[in-house]
């Protein structure tokens, strides 16, 4: 068994008005996450998320 593929979905609350800053948040997440950066080439990762601003 291997594993080749690894699908993340993010359910975000947020403050009203902070979506831009949450949005480039996650954009950059992967850079800055070791395992993310260990897998890198090895699997594909791919990220979703739904962004709900109280």
């Amino acid at each position: 068994m291997r594993v080749t593929q690894i699908r993340v979905r993010y359910h975000l609350t947020i403050p009203r008005g902070k979506r831009p800053e949450a949005e480039r948040a996650l954009a950059v997440f992967e850079r800055g996450c070791p395992v993310a950066q260990t897998l890198k080439g090895c699997v594909a990762i791919s990220h979703a998320w739904e962004i709900t601003e109280e």
